[in-house]
């Protein structure tokens, strides 16, 4: 399953200038060179960093007022990088409101975009980054633009907008001087990517910001793409490659002491240990993620320890301290996904996709203008030839246009035969023909498959109550909820009404249940928001797989859907498999 990991809302630390300061030694002398050169190592060479820093407090040599709030804001990015939130956010607007200088408050801009969204202060967060991109025009800095743009990415990514964050990526790459550092928008595109769920271990856009940022010195953002690569290892179980590449960063993510690298490298070192059976590893590196963790924290990192703790006391036989360490995964889930809602409330309100809008019309009116001015010199220069030329281009423009809606119309009818068109996911015929086509290829390999069929509790009773408009916000959510529980590999549609299909291919029925469990989970938590109504709803699921019943897809069908009736009979909202139900459902009344 492909998630968005937390270490993506702090990228900005990564953003160093856009061209290396010499690391010659520098006389403390001249505090201002001084720092500039410090802030340059920030990631590259973060020991050296924080050496320096301490030098020039030690020092103290004489500053004037400008050189003072440049050093204070060295302090609140180091006091932020080591993880400690509240004290930097205080500095950074500090710096922002009396600094007097507009460089240096864009890039504490930057920063507290980062602050207010580790925060979870996500309305605070949004309203900022609209007002620095009104006036991100006005920056003319490198770096500090080159640090707004990422934070703008970041933001809107936080948001699962993972276009917009694209968008985003994208300007930070073109605004590049040549020979400018493309490992900040490179990584920035593979974080957007990885929300999308479009990265797998062989990915090329993952492979070349790894290999960009390696060779560009930056020790701390190719160690986040590796965490990445690790996790899609995970993701498709190759664990001892996984061990393999965490041993291999390990001394470089103890050097750097970067708080969400010694996080994430814990807890997915205990998930390694748990694939290769090394119960008693695991456990020791579950528990010290857990103990480096803030019980407040709403990380998928804490979720996922808790989650490792869990199984290996179940399967130890220690019923006691497993029902202890489920009760916490399922409280940390549960916090984790009422605070992805949050963000995506929080988004709602603000304006960001109206503003890169305007960024890009009036980006294209400064290149139409360029174009007109050119246009003007060169008919004064060939006014003779102006009627050809201007017969060639309606013709051309007549061409490609005609092409263009062609083109257009025929992927738009190729899409209206395939997908659904409410909620965007296969429609009944093409899940059908995928899971088929799919099915035979299983068989061939003998490797299992399971199917689920998700049907929503009581759903005339929203569409009565409420209407079908707010019946078909229903049917979306809980669409989005679902697809955020798959893999990549796996085939979601929408079979009829309120019915959804999931075909697992290469997963056996054990696993197929708990997918089916934590989808059934996810919608119970979290309910649809719209126009002011809080629905609350749940889903029956029914699962069936080819090791009970072969590899026929009707028999599988068949069998999924007695399942899903048995489900219903049962009492609604569980997980019923071979006419048994899940061990972890808590039914509440549907």
């Amino acid at each position: 399953m492909k998630r968005f990991r937390s270490w993506f809302a702090c990228l900005v630390f990564a953003c160093g200038a856009v061209e290396a300061a010499e690391r010659t030694a520098t006389s403390i002398d001249d505090p201002a060179t001084f720092l500039a050169q410090t802030e340059s190592l920030r990631t590259k060479d973060h020991a050296e960093f924080v050496r320096r820093l301490e030098e020039i407090h030690r020092v103290a040599p004489p500053m004037d007022t400008s050189t003072t709030w440049y050093l204070r804001y060295l302090d609140a990015w180091q006091t932020m990088f080591s993880g400690d939130y509240v004290k930097s956010q205080t500095a950074l607007q500090d710096i922002v409101a009396h600094s007097g200088d507009a460089t240096l408050a864009a890039k504490a801009s930057a920063l507290l975009l980062s602050n207010l969204a580790a925060n979870r202060r996500y309305a605070e967060a949004f309203a900022l980054a609209n007002q620095v991109t009104v006036g991100l025009d006005k920056v003319t800095d490198p770096l500090a633009r080159s640090m707004l743009l990422m934070n703008l990415s970041q933001m809107l990514n936080l948001a699962g907008q993972a276009d917009l964050a694209l968008r985003y990526a994208a300007m930070m790459e073109e605004s590049m001087p040549p020979g400018g550092d493309l490992c900040y928008p490179r990584s920035l595109r593979v974080a957007a990517l990885d929300t999308r769920g479009h990265l797998s271990s062989t990915s090329t856009d993952l492979t070349e910001a790894i290999e960009t940022c390696v060779s560009s010195a930056q020790p701390v953002l190719a160690n986040t793409m590796r965490l990445v690569l690790i996790d899609r290892l995970l993701d498709e179980n190759q664990p001892r490659k996984a061990l393999d590449l965490l041993d291999h960063i390990g001394g470089s993510i103890r050097t750097n002491a970067y708080y969400p690298h010694m996080l994430a490298s814990q807890v997915q070192r205990a998930r390694i240990y748990e694939k290769l059976d090394r119960n008693d590893e695991a456990r020791k590196a579950a528990l010290a993620a857990v103990a480096m963790s803030d019980p407040s924290d709403l990380s998928e990192w804490l979720r996922d320890a808790y989650g490792v703790l869990y199984r290996i006391e179940k399967a130890s036989g220690h019923s006691a301290a497993a029902l202890n360490y489920y009760e916490r995964y399922t409280a940390a889930d549960k916090g984790y996904l009422t605070d992805l809602t949050a963000r995506s409330l929080a988004f709602q309100l603000s304006q960001q996709h109206v503003v890169v809008q305007k960024l890009e019309s009036e980006q294209l009116a400064k290149q139409n203008n360029i174009l007109r001015l050119q246009k003007a010199l060169e008919t004064k220069a060939l006014e003779t030839g102006r009627l050809y030329i201007g017969l060639l281009s309606m013709f051309l423009a007549s061409v490609i246009f005609w092409l263009f809606r062609t083109k257009r119309s025929q992927l738009r009818f190729r899409k209206l035969s395939r997908y659904d068109g409410l909620t965007g996911i296969f429609n009944r015929q093409h899940f059908m023909n995928e899971a088929e086509r799919v099915l035979r290829s299983m068989e061939k390999r003998h490797a299992p498959a399971c199917l689920l069929l998700i049907d929503l509790d009581h759903f005339k009773q929203v569409n009565d109550t409420y209407g079908h408009a707010m019946g078909d916000v229903v049917l979306r959510h809980a669409a989005t909820l679902c697809q955020q529980q798959l893999r990549p590999a796996d085939l979601f549609g929408r079979l009829g009404g309120e019915e959804f299909g999931v075909f697992l291919p290469g997963c056996p029925l054990d696993e197929g249940v708990a997918i089916a469990e934590r989808i059934r989970r996810a919608i119970e938590l979290s309910p649809a928001v719209e126009d002011g109504y809080t629905i609350v709803f749940s889903a029956s699921v029914g699962v069936a797989g080819t090791e009970d019943h072969g590899y026929t897809l009707p028999r599988v069908c068949r069998e999924a859907d007695a399942s899903l009736y048995a489900a219903k009979r049962a009492g609604r909202n569980r997980v019923v498999a071979n006419g048994h139900a899940h061990e972890f459902a808590q039914p509440s009344v549907a």
